[in-house]
């Protein structure tokens, strides 16, 4: 899981598992019902912090992992967007 939509979705639906709504985990975690909607929506571009707290409250934690994927090199852009002669 990398992408803010991926973590989004996984939030959504392990709150949804636990029975909470938006507005009753806003209540557990002190943290603004629309700041959740946007970590569920992909959005938010907040603090760490606030994601760690939303995480323990639904019993979730971030785990890092090596990229499954890499962004070409300056010098291979000009081969990836090359026109065919």
């Amino acid at each position: 899981m990398g992408s803010r939509a991926e973590i989004g979705t996984a939030v959504s639906q392990r709150r949804k598992a636990l029975g909470y709504t938006q507005q009753r985990l806003a209540e557990l975690t002190s943290i603004h019902k629309v700041t959740i909607s946007e970590i569920e929506n992909g959005r938010f571009t907040g603090s760490f912090d606030i994601f760690e707290r939303l995480l323990d409250a639904i019993d979730l934690q971030f785990s890092v992992t090596p990229k499954t994927h890499e962004l070409p090199d300056w010098d291979e852009i000009d081969s990836i967007f090359k026109e065919d002669d």
